[in-house]
């Protein structure tokens, strides 16, 4: 599934990859993010065996809008409700501004946490 809309040159169809895309890049970006998680043990295996730049990223499309659910992994130490509400809100405005089309939900999901060791 895609999402379109109509311009008056024209129709704009962006694939969910491409906004996956966008949405994985945000979210590695963001302060306390480490990595990406796999949904469940048998995503894990796929994404061990062959590298998708969309690695715990979920795009749908429900009642024209677009629902963007992330699974993630937060650095121990950090408090993880600031962290998971500045990745959501960091995703939600990459992807609308690199789409000009608003979106509906960004859920996210922590998978884990990394403890980071240092001497």
């Amino acid at each position: 599934m895609a999402l379109s809309q109509s311009q008056p040159a024209g129709r704009i169809t962006i694939s969910q990859k491409a906004v996956a895309t966008i949405a994985a890049q945000a979210a590695l970006r963001s302060y306390g993010i480490v990595g990406m998680a796999s949904r469940s043990l048998a995503e894990g295996i796929v994404q061990a065996l062959a590298r998708d730049p969309r690695h715990g990223v979920e795009v749908s499309q429900r009642d024209g809008q677009v629902h963007i659910d992330l699974y993630v992994v937060i650095e121990y130490g950090t408090r993880v409700t600031s962290v998971s509400s500045s990745v959501a809100h960091t995703v939600r405005y990459q992807v609308e501004r690199s789409l000009g089309m608003p979106i509906g939900d960004v859920n996210v999901h922590v998978q884990d946490l990394h403890i980071s060791f240092t001497e």
